[in-house]
């Protein structure tokens, strides 16, 4: 039976959360102490029908993730996958669009999607922020009308200056902050990159899971450590900082053998490659897991873009093993 865009990306919220041992964050052995792993079950139901709005391309996609936040927060009553549906919105656009077209998901496909969003698609992003709670570090100077936290009462500031959702993520994406600043201590928002890039930490992530073998929640782990081990963490560096975010990067580095994030963070992992993450030691990151948890440090954006990679898996022909 062949599976739609939908059906995988709530298998992939699914199977992300599932994957075990990801350090800092919830899978299926370990609860925080404000987030349980039921949550997120939860969490990926409630946000089918914005999934299906995804789908749907006579509907915004700045609707769509409204819509599955709304739905996530409903059921999960807490924020679950924010950051989740901020990637899989356009990635299961994307695939409709291609399919129709007589292509396949690709990376120029997701683009083409980014692209075409709009200001309204912009003013619906703010909005999803009043479901839930997002830790989201302080905007730029320049840039406090345009603080996500304001939510809809954003949408003037957006309409003024012409904002579209990929404007609004290309301030955030920026390593320098929109202001153009010399900041090289700030860590990016990951997944703001991935919009404006076209996601190619997506896409590489993908094939480490694909190229790899035994149960998919174990392929999820080893790329979630494979991602992490090559760049920190935007919520690690939003709740304690760039140089703690980096800390984190260089420790599951070693665990990885090889070289920790670039300084700057602006590359997708120097030292990371299939080879090392099809070799991470899951037992030995089970550690890390335990240490993570007691330093409260939650690598929440490396989690999102692990569930992004395992819906490209999915739709290129990974499957749930038997």
């Amino acid at each position: 039976m062949t599976s739609t865009p939908v059906d995988d990306a709530t298998l992939a919220l699914l199977l992300e959360v599932a994957g075990t041992p990801k350090p800092g964050n919830v899978d299926r052995r370990r609860d925080l102490d404000d987030l349980r792993f039921e949550a997120f079950l939860g969490g990926a139901v409630g946000a089918r029908r914005g999934l299906e709005l995804a789908a749907d391309e006579e509907a915004e996609i700045g609707r769509a993730f409204e819509r599955g936040v709304a739905g996530m927060a409903a059921r999960a009553g807490t924020n679950t996958q924010f950051g989740c549906l901020l990637l899989l919105v356009p990635l299961v656009r994307a695939t409709v669009a291609e399919g129709e077209a007589g292509g396949a998901l690709s990376p120029a496909g997701v683009d083409r999607v980014t692209r075409a969003a709009t200001v309204d698609d912009a003013v619906s992003f703010y909005r999803a922020f009043e479901h839930v709670d997002v830790a989201v570090a302080d905007p730029p100077t320049d840039a406090a009308a345009l603080d996500v936290r304001r939510g809809s009462d954003a949408a003037p500031a957006l309409r003024e200056r012409d904002a579209t959702l990929r404007d609004v993520m290309a301030l955030s994406a920026d390593p320098a902050g929109s202001g153009g600043s010399d900041d090289t201590e700030r860590v990016p928002d990951r997944n703001a990159q991935e919009w404006v890039e076209g996601f190619p930490r997506t896409f590489r992530a993908a094939e480490w899971i694909r190229g790899d073998e035994g149960p998919l929640t174990d392929r999820a782990a080893r790329a979630f450590l494979g991602l992490l081990a090559g760049e920190p963490d935007t919520l690690v560096a939003a709740n304690h900082g760039p140089e703690t975010a980096r800390e984190v990067s260089d420790r599951v580095a070693a665990l990885l053998g090889r070289d920790g994030a670039d300084s700057d963070g602006s590359t997708a992992g120097s030292g990371v490659d299939a080879a090392a993450v099809h070799g991470a030691d899951l037992e030995a990151a089970e550690e890390l897991a335990a240490a993570f948890a007691d330093e409260g440090v939650n690598p929440g954006t490396t989690a999102d873009i692990t569930c992004a990679a395992l819906y490209v898996a999915l739709r290129r022909g990974a499957e749930v093993a038997p």
